[in-house]
């Protein structure tokens, strides 16, 4: 496939990012092929990767629980019977940890970033060596930004919605001529997988498991469809931050926000954890394949030693779980309890960030 005849370099570069959406149109499990509707266009085209190569070195911080909720352990019925990555349904007993009780923050992450002279991959300079025949001052650093389209449109190619934003980071969700100020206690974006082992191996704490993830947002209730419950709109009230309206054209912001909210907007859940649907992606420790639930051990299951997606083979991918804003029960559904997303290791978007757990003192 020619792509470098007939896409924009910010789309080249870019969009290895869709398949952190996780997004599926709504239809039977049976018919659904991909959590990513990246597979369709991606094929050659090269990720972020070699940016990886120049990451910081972090020294490991000593941990800190300020912040954290202590969930006790225990055994659970993990997955959903609805997606077929997440089957089957299977006892898990986990060991007690601390996590965060809400997603890492800008502040927070940018202290890091004060501290250490961290940059993330979306800031850091492309070699053109990795990206023969494009020309060196398209060769930009950026991120992709969710742009509703204004009308509606099918949703088979995630590029109407998606564009790769030169200059989009962590400190410029939108691009350069935005920032976070007065968003400090907005969840952070444009993080990959690195740059979020980075800050938790600096906090002294690590990325979760996804099986300490779903035994932590269950919050101590059992499978529901919802990590909520089983009403969309218990009490008639949005209690997560997700999309309604027309996808992706007209989002009427029902919950008040048209994309991520401050930490702590909507109610926790039963331990004290804030977001674990919607909000923004939350990127787990394991990497991910489509079987390893056929196969995951009982006691604390780490996830694979490999990572396979069949349809993206050639791409490292680390779960993702929650869902986020851009979720709802038309399209991008897995935000629904038990359902796993997915990530290539050095994509950002600005839905997607993380939150910390650590092991007990």
């Amino acid at each position: 496939m020619k792509f470098l005849q007939t896409i924009h370099i910010g789309f080249f570069i870019g969009i290895i990012i869709l398949s952190i959406t996780g997004c599926d149109k709504k239809q039977t499990a049976e018919e659904r092929k991909a959590d990513s509707l990246a597979h369709c266009i991606a094929d050659g085209i090269p990720s972020r990767a070699s940016a990886i190569r120049n990451a910081s070195y972090i020294a490991e911080g000593k941990g800190d629980t300020t912040g954290m909720v202590w969930i006790k352990g225990g055994k659970f019925l993990m997955g959903a019977d609805e997606f077929p990555d997440s089957r089957p349904l299977h006892e898990v007993t986990v060991n007690g940890f601390y996590i965060d009780k809400h997603e890492v923050t800008n502040a927070e992450y940018a202290a890091f970033v004060k501290a250490t002279n961290y940059k993330t991959v979306a800031e850091r300079p492309l070699n053109p060596a990795d990206y023969p025949g494009v020309p060196v001052d398209k060769l930009v650093p950026g991120s992709a930004v969710f742009t509703p389209t204004k009308t509606a449109v099918s949703l088979d190619n995630p590029l109407q919605w998606w564009n790769y934003v030169p200059g989009a980071n962590w400190a410029h969700p939108e691009g350069p001529s935005s920032s976070i100020k007065g968003r400090e206690n907005y969840p952070v974006t444009h993080v990959s997988y690195e740059d979020a082992a980075a800050y938790a191996k600096w906090a002294g704490k690590r990325l979760p498991t996804e099986a300490e993830w779903e035994f932590a947002a269950q919050g101590g209730k059992g499978n529901h469809t919802y990590y909520w419950g089983d009403e969309l709109k218990p009490g008639n009230k949005w209690v997560a931050n997700i999309y309604q309206g027309s996808f992706p054209d007209k989002n009427t912001k029902e919950d008040g926000f048209i994309a991520a909210a401050p930490v702590q907007t909507f109610p926790a859940n039963p331990y004290g954890l804030y977001d674990m649907d919607g909000n923004v992606w939350e990127w787990c420790e394991d990497l991910y394949r489509p079987d390893y639930y056929q196969k995951s051990p009982k006691d604390n299951p780490k996830g694979p030693s490999d990572s396979y997606d069949p349809e993206e083979p050639g791409a490292v991918k680390r779960v993702q779980r929650g869902g986020s804003f851009l979720c709802s029960d038309d399209y991008c559904i897995r935000y629904k309890a038990g359902s796993r997303g997915k990530g290539e290791v050095t994509s950002g978007s600005n839905n997607l960030g993380f939150r910390c757990v650590k092991d007990k003192i």
